[in-house]
């Protein structure tokens, strides 16, 4: 299936790694041009040589940090300096850090605001005047699937994707006569770094090892493993593309089917 997305520009947000980077991969394999930013310097540069190397396109690898407005200017007036636009926007962060709500201080629901939606909502403000003005463009915010079905002891987590969505959800009804489709993307619990880190996390709070939390995530899931970074890339792409022109105000999980839920 040609995704029809050859020659557009799509910037990816945590790209050096995990998820981001598998989504970039992904687009680049489609034929776009990429923007990609993350907070590391040396992993990004990286990653960028390499998807570059491996399909063709040009990529532009921009270090910063988006929870603040002087990382998100850095990276959409990079973007717009080298290509001119933004057709897609991938937003993605890094997930904060675990506890119950009597663990977490005012200080870390500011940074996990400004991390989690604050990032969301600037890079969609800057770049959405552009995808109106052109009358197409796909926004996808990487978010997990917490909003549908609470993880115990993520409530930073919990709390602020759920406003993402909330945000994405009335956002995608007010820009779809533009042809701009907004939707999320629900990652499971998938083979990345920032699922060991919660494995870790779990064991310390638990009194359990690494692996025997694993272990439980993977009995929780039907298809009883852990998720590739490709296989949810995949779905990440398709609604990317052009081919998904008429889905728009959803949040699809990828998640082995973990969720149970109807909807």
């Amino acid at each position: 299936m040609d995704f029809g997305i050859t020659g557009k520009i799509a910037l990816v947000a945590a790209a050096s790694k995990g998820l981001g980077r598998a989504v970039a991969e992904a687009l680049a394999a489609e034929g776009a041009s990429l923007v990609l930013c993350a907070r590391g310097e040396e992993a990004l540069q990286q990653t960028a040589a390499a998807i570059e190397a491996a399909h063709g396109g040009p990529v532009l690898a921009v270090a910063a940090d988006l929870s603040t407005g002087a990382g998100v200017a850095r990276v959409t007036q990079a973007a717009f300096e080298r290509f001119g636009r933004v057709d897609i926007l991938v937003t993605n962060t890094g997930g904060p850090p675990a506890g119950t709500f009597a663990q977490h201080s005012p200080e870390a629901w500011q940074a996990a605001t400004n991390q989690l939606l604050t990032s969301v909502v600037e890079l969609t403000r800057a770049v959405l005047p552009g995808m109106q003005e052109r009358g197409w463009g796909r926004i996808l915010n990487v978010t997990s699937i917490a909003v549908k079905q609470p993880v115990a002891g993520l409530m930073l987590s919990n709390s602020l994707r759920a406003a993402v969505t909330g945000m994405a959800r009335t956002l995608a009804t007010e820009v779809a006569p533009f042809g701009i489709t907004v939707n999320n993307i629900l990652p499971g619990y998938t083979r990345t770094d920032r699922v060991e880190h919660l494995a870790q996390a779990t064991a310390e709070r638990e009194g359990i090892s690494p692996e025997e939390a694993t272990a439980r995530w993977t009995r929780e899931i039907p298809m009883q493993r852990l998720g590739e970074p490709a296989e949810f890339a995949a779905l990440a792409a398709f609604l990317c593309s052009a081919r998904a022109s008429y889905i728009t105000g959803t949040s699809i999980p990828v998640d082995g089917g973990w969720i149970k839920a109807l909807l």
